[in-house]
């Protein structure tokens, strides 16, 4: 199977549930906190549409405030389906962006990310999960969500190897700004 190369006219970044108590007992919380800062403040230097998604926020809370700080000019997709493709405005959205490739970042990989993830690919999409910047409550969990989302075709990558690969060189504008957020 060829994959493709993620290009910046192409993808955008999907931030998934990063909300409340949840958020809080995540293996690795402040590893993975940081990875998705990261990503959207990359996602805005490169000029990347962000699509983000709270699940039930009334039950949940809110996206925790180290990541909603960073959105405050973006409105939340309020979702109650597990996967972010079960909110109807979200996918129509997605199609009217022209971006068919999304780097998926959030939480639960196991469930949220996992099931966003195959409505994706079967919507045609192409997906990089980023393994830096999703989790589960569980280390067993988040790496059996990552195992069944390669198998369903999603490309796994990481925070640095997806921007390095959107920039494409380090004459990129964006190079000397996106390098300085990865040390």
């Amino acid at each position: 199977m060829k994959i493709d190369m993620f290009e910046m006219d192409k993808t955008a970044l999907m931030v998934i549930d990063v909300q409340g108590r949840l958020a809080q007992m995540m293996h690795r919380k402040k590893f993975l906190i940081e990875q998705i800062q990261i990503m959207i403040h990359a996602a805005k230097l490169l000029d990347l549409p962000i699509f983000w998604l709270e699940q039930y926020p009334q039950g949940l809370g809110e996206t925790v405030d180290e990541i909603k700080q960073l959105m405050q000019d973006i409105k939340p997709y309020e979702k109650i389906s597990f996967s972010s493709c079960g909110q109807q405005q979200l996918l129509t959205d997605l199609r009217s962006s022209g971006r068919s490739q999304l780097i998926v970042t959030g939480i639960e990989s196991h469930v949220c990310v996992y099931q966003t993830v195959l409505d994706l690919l079967d919507g045609q999409f192409q997906v990089a999960v980023n393994q830096d910047a999703v989790s589960s409550r569980t280390k067993a969990n988040k790496n059996l969500g990552m195992a069944r989302m390669q198998q369903a075709g999603a490309t796994i990558t990481s925070t640095e190897m997806v921007l390095f690969e959107l920039m494409r060189t380090a004459e990129h504008p964006s190079f000397k700004q996106i390098s300085k957020l990865l040390k």
